[in-house]
């Protein structure tokens, strides 16, 4: 009785088949994994800047001291996450500084700090830094930040749907020591634009709203996904993202 079985040639026919199939799913995939970390990021966001909020009402509408310990400008204000950016910092040291941060009882979550994007053995608990304006540091004494003013008040943010309040910017290590910062004017960037989640980041903003933005343009992303990071971009004329996130940033009357 002769065995039937596949050929040497069949077998083959069949893995490449196979290995077509997963070149075609495989992309399909990463899309589908990666917008379930987007969804997660920008609910984190949004959980954060309701805490945020929270914190506001509490306080007679005072926004919460959004340094971590590079600017020091803020004496007897209990920043939203103490300093843990120190290279020297154990995990245990991390987490202490978040879970003695201002808005920690209005969170109860180390999770809402970090995006999902960071593998769990990766030793950075936060990936999320605040906005210069809010509460964090105004630069009205450079002579190239004009508008460039510091909110202390909730009722002071005009056009709350339009501020950035916490940015993804995935511990990069420049935002993550203070706040996130762009210029009013300078058609440049100054701290590297956050490239995450695709070629865009995650935003929360005052009114307690998140949402993702796509960059249009190639300078930001290339900018933004130097290595290591540096901060002060060349110019970039024309870089229509660069004019979106300074009237976020800034509030669209520091631009006129």
């Amino acid at each position: 009785m002769i065995k039937k079985g596949f050929t040497l040639i069949e077998l083959l026919v069949v893995i490449a088949i196979i290995a077509v199939l997963l070149a075609i799913l495989m992309p399909a995939l990463s899309r589908v994994k990666e917008q379930g970390r987007r969804a997660t990021c920008l609910s984190n966001l949004k959980q954060l800047t309701l805490a945020w909020i929270m914190y506001a009402d509490e306080n007679d509408d005072k926004l919460v001291n959004g340094d971590t310990g590079e600017y020091s400008i803020h004496p007897n204000e209990t920043p939203w996450v103490l300093k843990d950016w120190d290279r020297s910092f154990t995990l245990a040291q991390k987490r202490a500084a978040i879970e003695q941060g201002a808005l920690y009882p209005y969170t109860k979550s180390l999770r809402l700090y970090r995006c999902p994007t960071v593998r769990v053995q990766e030793e950075i608990l936060r990936t999320y830094a605040c906005a210069d304006p809010m509460n964090c540091r105004g630069w009205t004494s450079r002579s190239d930040m004009p508008g460039s003013v510091m909110i202390k008040k909730r009722m002071d943010i005009s056009e709350p749907a339009q501020r950035y309040v916490f940015v993804d910017d995935g511990g990069t290590g420049f935002s993550a020591k203070g706040g996130w910062t762009c210029y009013v004017l300078e058609e440049k960037w100054w701290d590297p634009p956050p490239v995450r989640h695709g070629d865009g980041t995650t935003f929360s903003f005052a009114d307690g709203h998140s949402d993702y933005w796509k960059w249009k343009d190639p300078r930001t992303i290339e900018f933004g996904k130097r290595v290591p990071p540096t901060a002060f971009s060349a110019d970039q004329p024309g870089n229509e993202d660069i004019r979106r996130s300074s009237i976020a940033m800034w509030g669209s009357a520091a631009r006129r």
